[in-house]
């Protein structure tokens, strides 16, 4: 009988510590991706300026690229930047806009990429996605994995708490978007993978129970590890499914809506998550992922990041239109605007009790 088996396409390295940056130089030696120390680091052009001075010393070889933003513009113009030079690798150092347009910036020059997050603000830092901003708003574009990844608990530690608050909404939304999956293969037959769900629900798990908060390192490597296996989940799937539902489908309907408004996507979709759960049925569920992102210091109402009700109930209605061909706990029930105002009535009831 034959074995079967499949390779999982994963970063080979992942430093998770107090102090990692310091190491960058020897990981990239160690792993053979770059003995030459011929690197394209991308960075910010703001707060990047004094990681640049950290560890310009430790990797001479290294040319540094100030990226303008997270747009596709910036980052084609990156890869562009790139194409004289003879690089062993990008190396994408900074939050997720600068990790995003660096990892689509080495896939257009065929360069493995290492990212190093400044912060855990979201689960792209080790997904096979970026998300870049375009003349028709936003895009997902596919990209390899990382080859490696690097957190300083140090650096992170430093980072306004709002970005690693954003991390833990992108986290526990898995939970939800885990559901809608699997409601999706029972009702309309669509594949699911079990290893990728099982990955992206344990992630999402071990962030909802933790008992720690943001200042501490255990919490911290939990949630760094978390958006790593969200990440590895994607991955094995060949798409978002695993971390994307119709709390992402909110998200990026607030995004759409109100543009100059939305506030940070792991903020939108652990609200989204909660008001998700809710619409499932899955009552206790919802009542402690709310009570976890209020514990964490993250919204649960749309008021508190700016939207009034009958804002929330008008993304809720359009949300469905951002993802054509998905199926959520939105597209099952088919809410009209009346029935969404009276079922966010009832969630606001069930998490105020």
């Amino acid at each position: 009988m034959p074995v079967l088996t499949r390779l999982i396409p994963s970063p080979v390295s992942v430093d998770i510590t107090a102090g990692a940056l310091d190491n960058l130089a020897g990981l990239l030696a160690d792993q053979r991706i770059s003995s030459s120390g011929r690197l394209a680091v991308a960075i910010s052009r703001g707060s990047g300026a004094a990681l640049r001075d950290r560890l310009a010393p430790a990797l001479p070889g290294a040319d540094w690229y100030e990226v303008a933003g997270g747009t596709i513009d910036a980052a084609v113009e990156l890869a562009d930047s790139m194409r004289s030079s003879h690089y062993d690798a990008v190396v994408g150092l900074g939050g997720g806009k600068i990790i995003d347009a660096a990892k689509y910036a080495s896939a257009r020059v065929g360069l493995p990429m290492v990212a190093v997050a400044t912060n855990l603000s979201h689960d792209g830092i080790c997904s096979p996605v970026s998300i870049l901003d375009n003349d028709a708003g936003r895009g997902s574009y596919g990209v390899p994995t990382p080859i490696a990844l690097v957190v300083d608990l140090d650096v992170i530690r430093d980072a306004p708490v709002r970005y690693v608050r954003s991390g833990i909404g992108d986290a526990v939304s898995n939970l939800s978007a885990v559901a809608d999956w699997e409601l999706s293969h029972r009702e309309t037959g669509e594949q699911i993978d079990g290893l990728a769900a099982a990955m992206a629900r344990q992630a999402g798990e071990a962030v909802l129970r933790h008992p720690d908060g943001c200042g501490d390192d255990a919490f911290l490597t939990v949630l760094s590890e978390a958006l790593v296996l969200s990440g590895i989940a994607m991955s094995i799937a060949g798409h978002t499914r695993p971390s994307s539902g119709g709390c992402h489908e909110i998200s990026h309907a607030l995004d759409v809506l109100y543009p100059r408004r939305s506030a940070l996507h792991g903020e939108q979709v652990g609200l989204g998550a909660a008001f998700a759960t809710h619409l499932r049925g899955e009552s206790e569920l919802a009542v402690l992922i709310a009570e976890v992102l209020r514990r964490h210091g993250l919204p649960v109402l749309p008021e508190e990041i700016g939207f009034d009700t009958e804002e929330f109930v008008a993304a809720v209605a359009f949300a469905p239109q951002t993802r054509p061909g998905r199926y959520t706990i939105l597209e099952h029930l088919d809410l009209t605007n009346d029935e969404i105002r009276d079922a966010y009535a009832d969630y606001v009831k069930a998490i105020s009790s």
